[in-house]
């Protein structure tokens, strides 16, 4: 069975990018808190309400918990070199713009974000409320390339420019044995 190539790196954090209310533009920033459970500060999916983050909150993306987004910026000149569609980086709606780093096999894997821990929670496929927003041709274009959903493990502040670090495996706390269950 083939595997993923390892995932090179570290990349780092090419611009960040926060929309205050859904629907509205994404703004470029300098920097972002990121907040353990909730999100970054500011932006339209930063939980808010009392207590822990609900663990399902509704159709489609909203779905799971999604503190941060993040797209590879080799995803968006590709885009342009295969469709034709120039996109910006605060037109992909995303939070974090990366270089030099595969988004893709971060899933279910923590990985740093200058001081911040993330942990990668599935993919961000691309939309139709994506492509109302922006323009036609996404869906198509971004597929299994639309970036990656994650939440804040550790928060902390996240600057333009910070590397972004798989967490090397001995780095995770190990698990407690399972008896196996053999008759």
């Amino acid at each position: 069975m083939a595997q993923d190539p390892p995932v090179p790196g570290p990349g780092r954090v090419t611009s960040l990018h926060l929309a205050p209310a859904t629907g509205e533009p994404t703004l470029r920033v300098a920097e972002a808190r990121a907040v353990a459970g909730r999100g970054l500060a500011g932006d339209r999916n930063y939980w808010a309400g009392e207590g822990p983050r609900p663990r399902r909150r509704g159709a489609g993306r909203a779905s799971g918990v999604c503190d941060v987004t993040l797209i590879e910026a080799e995803a968006l000149d590709a885009l342009a070199d295969e469709h034709g569609i120039t996109l910006t980086p605060a037109e992909c709606r995303r939070n974090l713009v990366c270089r030099d780093i595969r988004l893709n096999p971060l899933v279910d894997q923590e990985f740093l974000v200058g001081g911040v821990i993330l942990r990668g929670l599935g993919l961000s496929q691309p939309c139709a409320r994506l492509e109302q927003l922006v323009r036609p041709g996404l869906i198509r274009g971004l597929l299994h390339r639309g970036g990656l959903r994650a939440e804040v493990v550790r928060g902390g502040t996240i600057r333009a420019g910070d590397r972004i670090v798989p967490r090397p495996h001995h780095a995770w706390p190990l698990l407690p044995a399972v008896p196996a269950r053999f008759p």
